[in-house]
């Protein structure tokens, strides 16, 4: 293949460099697409919606994080908007008799 390509001319090279990115870009979105049914699949067996588990956007692009306004006081790398689920360490304090307010930040 390298003896076409070094009989090519620029213009030919560009084209054909123009299409493979095409079909590079069409190959990623076919993968992205084939692994969002897969997680959807798993997710609904196990009686979920893959909303549920983030934070119910499905999207290629991250949007922007809420700010925390929760953090567990046993380790503070946990922490919680206040939106969506609530983690566990919430669930449990709440209904261990505590208020939300004591894990405010």
């Amino acid at each position: 293949m390298a003896t076409s390509l070094e009989s090519m001319s620029l213009e030919e090279l560009q084209s054909h460099q123009r299409e493979v990115e095409a079909t590079i870009k069409g190959y990623e979105k076919k993968r992205k697409a084939d692994c969002l049914a897969e997680l959807k699949a798993v997710a609904k067996k196990h009686g979920f919606s893959l909303d549920e588990f983030v934070g119910g956007k499905v999207s290629s692009k991250s949007g922007p994080k809420g700010v925390a306004k929760y953090a567990n006081p046993a380790d503070a790398n946990q922490t919680w908007t206040g939106r969506g689920r609530q983690p566990n360490w919430i669930k449990d304090a709440l209904a261990a008799g505590k208020s939300l307010d004591e894990f405010a930040i």
